[in-house]
Formats: C-alpha cells, sequence, structure tokens
C-alpha cells in the first residue's frame, strides 16, 4: 500500500457537488493499493499514519502525529498512486491491485480506522471526487507498508 499523507489545516472530498467528508487540522491521506497488498499490510500502514510525527510541538518541531493533537483523518483512495512510471510518458497500472479486490481492501483500512480513531472520513471508492485542501507547510510524505518504510 502507499499512502501520499499531507498535513492540512482542513481538507473535503466531494462528489457530484455534495461533500462525502471534511476535515478540519488533521491529515489527508491518499491510498492507492498494490497488487501485493495484504490485510497486514492495511493494519501496519493505518498503525504507522496514526503514529507518525509531522505536527510541531511548542519548540516547533515535528514530534506529534495525528493521534497526538486529536486531528481529522480524510481518507480517499487513489489507485494512481499504485502506477509504474519508470517508463515511457504514460503510467502503467499493472501494479495496481485489480478493482474489486482494492476495493474490498480499502473497506477494510477504512472500518479498521473507524474503529480506532476517534474523528475518520473518507471519499467513495472508485468515484470521480475533487478533494480541496489547505497543505500545513507543506508537509506531504509518502508512506509505504512494505520494506523498511514500517519497520
Amino acid at each position: 500500500m502507499v499512502a501520499l499523507i499531507q498535513r492540512v489545516t482542513s481538507a473535503k472530498v466531494e462528489i457530484e457537488n455534495q461533500v462525502a467528508g471534511e476535515i478540519g487540522p488533521g491529515l489527508l491521506v491518499f491510498l492507492g493499493i498494490e497488487k501485493e497488498d495484504t490485510r497486514e499490510h492495511a493494519e501496519r500502514l493505518l498503525q504507522k499514519i496514526l503514529a507518525y510525527r509531522v505536527f510541531s510541538d511548542n519548540e516547533g518541531k515535528m514530534n506529534l502525529s495525528v493521534s497526538d493533537i486529536r486531528g481529522g483523518l480524510l481518507l480517499v483512495s487513489q489507485f494512481t498512486l499504485a502506477a509504474d512510471t519508470q517508463r515511457g510518458l504514460r503510467p502503467s497500472f499493472s501494479s495496481a491491485k485489480p478493482p474489486e479486490e482494492a476495493k474490498e481492501l480499502y473497506g477494510y483500512f477504512t472500518k479498521l480506522a473507524l474503529s480506532q480513531y476517534h474523528q475518520v472520513e473518507t471519499g467513495k471508492f472508485g468515484a470521480n471526487m475533487q478533494v480541496s485542501l489547505t497543505n500545513d507547510g507543506p508537509v506531504t510524505f509518502l508512506l509505504k507498508s512494505s520494506g523498511e518504510e514500517l519497520g
């Protein structure tokens, strides 16, 4: 799994001109699901996101997590994060999990987040969404669920 996280002062996702999810200060999480991803990857990635220290403490250092500040979490599925962009001028999606399997894993990730965190908002898997945000910093990180990134 790939998560592009952005520290925001506010973010919202709209579907057909209706707000589907909206948060104040917190993290906007774009989630891409790759072929090899499992529920274990989802569990590990969620723990990493909730504990990742990207918010400033009283001394201005990034020592606080979204959990520490009790900020919002806005989850948005984004299959393009699973693209292979190594060759050519057009992305390949051969490394992305097939849509039905990805939808199930995104659903699992969302339910897990809702059961473990107090403020979770979401977009809708596979929908055409418009995402608005105010990136705070700007602060943006790319997290992966495999390899040393989650060690």
